[in-house]
């Protein structure tokens, strides 16, 4: 569990990330020995930005492949300047945005024979899902639940999200959990 202190910092080192890339054009560069050692632990993070509660970026990774501060900070940059979905985040905006971190858990897998299976095993409000069928993989995390409440439309979004046609069940789903860290 990490502190209100490191809670703060995340969000700082998030905003300052996506402030550094408005100047700079590039990413942050941190130095690691600065931060906490709880900071430093290897963790997989997602950064999601909202606008008026309208999502504006979200990326990150499920695998735990960087320390978390620099996780952070990588994701909030990616958030801000390299989502596919959106055009580059602009000054104006940057005033405008709302920074949530959510930093996952371990993912699991879920054994399942059928789709209904799957859909009775699956928790609201407390399961992100990565699924995946040959090459389609996509995941929702479990902030996702505020928008899609039951299972069965969570789970079509997520096939959709996938490229995966709604009538197929995936091949391999995992779980995982995640803190939520807001501004």
């Amino acid at each position: 569990m990490l502190s209100t202190e490191h809670n703060q910092l995340l969000i700082q080192i998030a905003r300052q990330s996506i402030a550094h890339g408005l100047e700079k054009k590039s990413g942050l560069s941190l130095m690691l020995d600065e931060y906490p050692e709880k900071l430093r632990e290897t963790r997989a993070t997602f950064v999601t930005l909202k606008i008026d509660s309208q999502l504006r970026g979200c990326i990150g990774t499920t695998k735990p492949v960087s320390p978390l501060v620099l996780s952070v900070s990588d994701n909030a940059w990616s958030s801000a300047f390299r989502d596919p979905r959106f055009k580059p985040l602009t000054h104006d905006e940057f005033e405008l945005i709302h920074i949530s971190i959510s930093i996952l858990t371990p993912s699991t897998p879920i054994t399942f024979g059928t789709e209904k299976d799957l859909l009775e095993q699956l928790r609201p409000d407390i399961d992100g899902l990565i699924i995946e069928k040959g090459s389609q993989r996509a995941t929702f995390l479990p902030s996702v639940w505020e928008a899609l409440q039951q299972p069965e439309d969570f789970l079509h979004q997520l096939k959709l999200k996938a490229g995966m046609r709604p009538e197929v069940c995936p091949e391999r789903v995992w779980r995982y959990e995640s803190i939520s860290i807001e501004e």
